[in-house]
């Protein structure tokens, strides 16, 4: 069974840090982008960044520039998404899933993971 899981979510102060980890199993990650997904409530899922499968490429949305950086370690099959400088309006959970190339489309990812809730609060 083609899994993603993710981890690492939980509740953070404002300017806090949060690294999110992303799991796969049934599969490797080696030949495949991955991509970080978020949604907060009442809103549609929107793009946070992606990594080639190559780890040679990478992008963020404008919102989460030079605070998120992601990575990949295609030897442990996971890839991870360090948060930093933590705002309120990063709460929502957050998904990785798996695809051909950093397309940011929805309708383009074939696996998915359940998801991970990040609260940033005080």
């Amino acid at each position: 069974q083609l899994q993603l899981v993710e981890s690492g979510g939980g509740l953070v102060q404002p300017g806090g840090s949060l690294k999110l980890s992303c799991a796969a199993s049934g599969f490797t990650i080696d030949h495949y982008a991955i991509s970080w997904f978020r949604q907060a409530p009442g809103k549609d899922r929107e793009g946070v960044s992606c990594i080639s499968s190559s780890g040679g490429s990478t992008s963020y949305a404008d919102s989460v520039k030079g605070r998120f950086t992601i990575s990949r370690d295609n030897a442990k099959n996971t890839v991870f998404l360090q948060m930093n400088s933590l705002k309120p309006e990063d709460t929502a959970i957050y998904y990785c899933a798996s695809s051909l190339d950093c397309s940011g489309r929805v309708d383009d990812m074939d696996v998915w993971g359940k998801g991970t809730l990040v609260t940033v609060s005080s």
